[in-house]
């Protein structure tokens, strides 16, 4: 591969493991200021043990987050001068409004929330936890704002190959941000229900049966349960406003080679570019016409109306039918495992062991939708504005090489590390924290023994 191709490998390789951790920590904040409150309400023991358990993983989670987000902000510099150098008057200063008005606030206050809970009073360390959780809605934010305007720019105008804003109204607020803010805190909030689901669960396997993990799996299931839906109306109306802006990302998602009335909604098929054609189609008929126009003769331009100008049509067409499976699965799954244990029954065998395997299924949807988001954009960096052949440094391949086969075995140990420390926080909480109270629940004449 050449240079480009290895700086947008590259890139991609980084932003992948970066939106692991944000896509936990922006929904696991707001389930923690969930048990503290509930705490708080009731004063009942086992929502402090829940918010206890979570917020390890929780720090755990925002310290990968810091630190492989560092690690790709390095990268606008050595991969992609060519982008601050055209759009840093609008970047730069979104980027910073984020640093400023969220990092340092959920840094500030992370502190008081990990450590302060014996040293300050209950009512400042929620206030810490408050802070927190807004602190990562904000983050996401500016920096869904600077993406949305990459995808939809308003508010500029370019003098001497440089943009400059016009109106930062328009440049926060551009035609995407409400659909890709909304979508996205969703995908957040589902990654964090699953995980904790699928790690109460793993608990629940291993025996225990305290309040605080049957609490956290209920709470897990339901939240899950009540996401989903609103994910899939979401997600549809951002790809109506897709189909406005850029009609040519929906044409590869749809893999729709020619302009057609009445375009079928593809389940399957093999885009081949060269021929610009598919094969082994299995489709429905009219279905993608009636969902983009709300007609069943709507017509849907094609990608050969965007030649020269369109994304490679693989990687988004199957990416896109990823985030959609995963998103139908996380519908079955969360709504069997609500009815299953309705009315406080605890989860089948069958069930624990089906959340156990779903407990990543977040990261699933949420990087192949952010393909099908970053990748769907190409050949432009900022749509309609910078080409990413344009925006690349002079770094030759060679080095990139070395760079990225680093970057990329440096990842796989920490996500292997990662995956691995929080299933054996799981393990130690179902053995370590809560044999006791398992024994009174399920042993009561040996608990008693033992007393």
């Amino acid at each position: 591969m050449d240079a480009l191709a290895l700086a947008r490998v590259q890139f991609a390789a980084n932003i992948t493991f970066h939106i692991l951790f944000p896509a936990i920590t922006m929904g696991l904040a707001w389930l923690l200021v969930y048990f503290k409150s509930r705490y708080n309400r009731t004063g009942a023991e086992h929502w402090l043990e829940a918010y206890r358990f979570w917020v390890k993983v929780f720090a755990l989670s925002f310290a990968l987050g810091v630190v492989s987000g560092i690690t790709m902000s390095f990268q606008f510099g050595t991969n992609w001068p060519g982008f601050m150098e055209t759009v840093g008057n609008i970047a730069g200063p979104l980027l910073g409004y984020e640093v400023l008005t969220a990092f340092f606030l959920e840094a500030t206050f992370l502190g008081i929330m990990l450590f302060g809970r014996k040293r300050v009073g209950n009512r400042v360390h929620t206030v810490a936890t408050w802070i927190v959780a807004i602190g990562t809605s904000m983050s996401a934010f500016w920096i869904l704002a600077l993406n949305s305007w990459m995808q939809t720019p308003t508010g500029f105008e370019m003098r001497d190959g440089q943009a400059f804003p016009l109106s930062w109204i328009e440049v926060i607020f551009n035609p995407s941000l409400p659909y890709r803010l909304v979508h996205m805190m969703l995908a957040s909030g589902l990654t964090a229900a699953f995980l904790v689901a699928g790690l109460s669960a793993y608990r629940h396997l291993r025996g225990d049966r305290s309040e605080a993990n049957r609490t956290a799996l209920r709470v897990g299931v339901w939240l899950a349960a009540l996401l989903i839906p609103a994910q899939i109306v979401a997600g549809d109306l951002h790809g109506l406003n897709t189909f406005e802006h850029q009609p040519a990302k929906v044409a590869a998602m749809e893999g729709l080679w020619d302009d057609t009335e009445g375009a079928p909604l593809l389940l399957f098929a093999l885009p081949d570019e060269e021929a610009r054609e598919n094969r082994f189609e299995i489709g429905v008929p009219k279905l993608a016409s009636l969902i983009l126009t709300h007609e069943l003769d709507g017509r849907v331009p094609g990608l050969n109306s965007f030649e020269g100008e369109h994304p490679p049509v693989g990687a988004v067409f199957f990416a896109f039918r990823i985030m959609v499976g995963v998103g139908l699965l996380m519908l079955v799954v969360s709504w069997c495992a609500a009815w299953a244990m309705r009315k406080n029954r605890p989860p089948g065998e069958w069930l624990s062991r089906t959340l156990v395997a779903m407990t990543f299924s977040g990261w699933v949807g949420t990087v192949a939708g952010w393909y099908v988001s970053e990748i769907g954009r190409q050949p432009w960096l900022v749509h309609g504005v910078l080409r990413t052949a344009d925006a690349v440094g002079p770094v030759g391949a060679g080095v990139i090489s070395v760079s990225l086969a680093t970057y990329l075995l440096v990842y796989a140990v920490l996500l292997g590390a990662y995956v691995s420390v929080v299933f054996y926080l799981a393990s130690q909480a179902a053995g370590g924290e809560v044999p006791r109270e398992r024994d009174r629940l399920d042993n009561p004449l040996q608990a008693a023994e033992a007393g």
